[in-house]
């Protein structure tokens, strides 16, 4: 919260920042505990980095883009203790020359500036930053000697057990806490815990790529994954033979998060992975998966299709449940009714009946499909079709006039007519109920930051099988690094789509029992872009990199 957030508005309107309707709006919306003015940035009403550079001209101080700093010098921060940084939201940046350089959330905040300055070594020259980014590089750089004061902001279920915990345990709840606090900040999608040898390994996965971001002696290991048992509230502390699996519930500021917590044990001690699930990022738009505009007039078509089923294919983290999400926001309406069958539920969606595999006690997918068709839905998304009886209910349900989305692991989408009849389903079934098949996999985006115009390779332009002609008037960029990016040249990541479409042609040849190969190379005739076409094109669109799009793609047969 800032010092004087009344006048920060009326100076965020006078800038013609906001309007009333906005200011309005966000007053409605407000979550519990939050100030109007987080509110307002929650829902994109103004940037941090128009607040920031408000707050700045105001003060008459200079705003300084942190995420765009190469490197925050150590020099600087160690002028401060960790306790101080936290209180008055503030980072030392710079310190060279005599010239101690710090940056401020809050200019407005009088009295914190004056006890910053009896507890730096020097006078300190004041520069305004996002609260966001010096609230991440504190943590990033005390995070293990934050005090329990600092952890306010983590929900209750993590904070299980912080007011029992003794001298001992703090500092093993501070490291856990820092753990997770740099994790979303990062905007990582997973944490490692990894037992080695002589050491305990922590990478996270961060736009799909592991980043090996902490090493601890392996001493450390058997309390932090005690400490994660105990925050899941389901996991036995005691039992270190068996795989087990739990959630935790925790919020960083406005955001909610859900990690799902899976241990299992290794020769050097157990391992263990949490999955991030942050709500209040999900981007439910289909022009935010990565679509150009052909590609999203078809998709926009399919999901309006009265019955037939949908079927999006790809490996595990492929993000094909983010596209499906996606799809049943887009239909999402009064006259609809709309109900997912799931394991795990990893979102939750408002306006929609989502049921919750539980095979422990006989709620298959099998089972809930059967349940929900009494339930009279217009529309029906399962999770995945794993075998014959969940495939042939998800088919008589397309066949008596609904509209189902599923998924299925397959490489490219031709693979998944052969992979429906391996499970048992009739070929005629196949061609009768199937509209359409998406594969689809994930390559990185070049960071909007550090982004800048680049040639492809010799190398490059063979993989990709690209002419001279091709690449004139293309926008081949890539990224040099920056702190936004984390030095990676990468942030955020967009999707490449294979859609095959059964059409009436299409049909005659699954029903004629045409090979996969064969069945490809006919769809690629009648139209059909492959995962690699679709990379190229965004390749040229500077967009991504063809080393992404390589990675990620295999070359196509003719």
């Amino acid at each position: 919260m800032y010092h004087n957030e009344k006048y920060l508005i009326e100076l965020l309107k006078e800038a013609s920042l906001l309007d009333e309707a906005q200011i309005e709006d966000a007053t409605h919306q407000k979550k519990n505990n939050e100030s109007l003015l987080e509110a307002l940035v929650r829902q994109n009403f103004v940037s941090e980095e128009n607040v920031a550079q408000t707050l700045a001209v105001n003060s008459g101080m200079e705003f300084v883009d942190l995420l765009k700093m190469p490197n925050i010098d150590p020099a600087a921060v160690q002028t401060i203790t960790a306790d101080a940084a936290a209180r008055f939201k503030v980072i030392p940046i710079v310190n060279s020359g005599g010239q101690l350089v710090v940056a401020v959330v809050d200019p407005l905040d009088f009295d914190a500036l004056d006890s910053v300055r009896h507890v730096l070594p020097m006078e300190p020259e004041f520069v305004c930053g996002t609260r966001s980014a010096i609230e991440g590089l504190i943590v990033e750089h005390f995070q293990t000697e934050l005090d329990e004061a600092q952890m306010k902001n983590l929900g209750a279920e993590a904070m299980k057990g912080m007011d029992e915990a003794d001298g001992e345990d703090a500092p093993v709840i501070r490291m856990v806490y820092g753990m997770l606090q740099e994790a979303y900040q990062a905007k990582a999608s997973d944490i490692h815990i990894e037992p080695m040898e002589n050491e305990m390994r922590v990478r996270y996965r961060i736009d799909g790529a592991l980043h090996k971001v902490q090493e601890h002696p392996s001493e450390l290991l058997g309390n932090i994954v005690s400490r994660l048992k105990i925050m899941s509230g389901t996991m036995s502390v005691a039992e270190k033979r068996i795989p087990q699996d739990g959630r935790i519930q925790a919020s960083f500021g406005n955001a909610d998060l859900d990690l799902r917590v899976s241990s299992v044990p290794t020769t050097a001690g157990e391992s263990i992975v949490m999955r991030i699930l942050d709500k209040s990022s999900l981007s439910l738009g289909l022009d935010t998966l990565g679509f150009f505009t052909d590609d999203q007039a078809t998709i926009d078509d399919l999901i309006r299709l009265p019955d037939g089923i949908i079927l999006v294919t790809g490996p595990t983290g492929s993000g094909k449940t983010t596209t499906l999400y996606s799809c049943l926001h887009a239909i999402n309406k009064p006259d609809r009714k709309i109900i997912t069958v799931e394991d795990p539920v990893e979102y939750l969606l408002s306006g929609i009946n989502q049921v919750q595999v539980k095979e422990s006690i006989g709620m298959t997918f099998a089972a809930a499909l059967r349940a929900i068709l009494r339930q009279a839905p217009n529309i029906i998304m399962i999770g995945e079709i794993r075998d014959l009886e969940t495939a042939s209910i998800a088919i008589n349900a397309s066949l008596t006039g609904h509209l189902v989305f599923s998924t299925l692991h397959t490489n490219d989408a031709p693979s998944a007519v052969a992979r429906l009849a391996d499970i048992g389903v009739k070929k005629f079934l196949i061609a009768s109920a199937v509209r359409s098949i998406m594969a689809q996999r994930l390559v990185r985006n070049i960071c909007s930051d550090c982004g800048a115009p680049t040639d492809l390779t010799e190398k490059e332009m063979r993989a990709l099988s690209l002419s001279a002609d091709q690449l004139a008037g293309a926008t081949i960029t890539a990224g040099s690094g920056c702190r936004s990016c984390r030095m990676t040249g990468y942030k955020g990541r967009i999707g490449l789509f294979e859609i095959f479409n059964i059409d009436e042609e299409v049909r005659l040849l699954i029903n004629g029992d045409q090979s996969t190969p064969e069945l490809r190379k006919r769809a690629r005739e009648l139209g059909m872009r492959t995962l690699r076409e679709d990379g190229i094109r965004k390749v040229l669109a500077g967009r991504t990199t063809a080393s992404e799009v390589m990675r990620v793609t295999m070359a196509d047969s003719q």
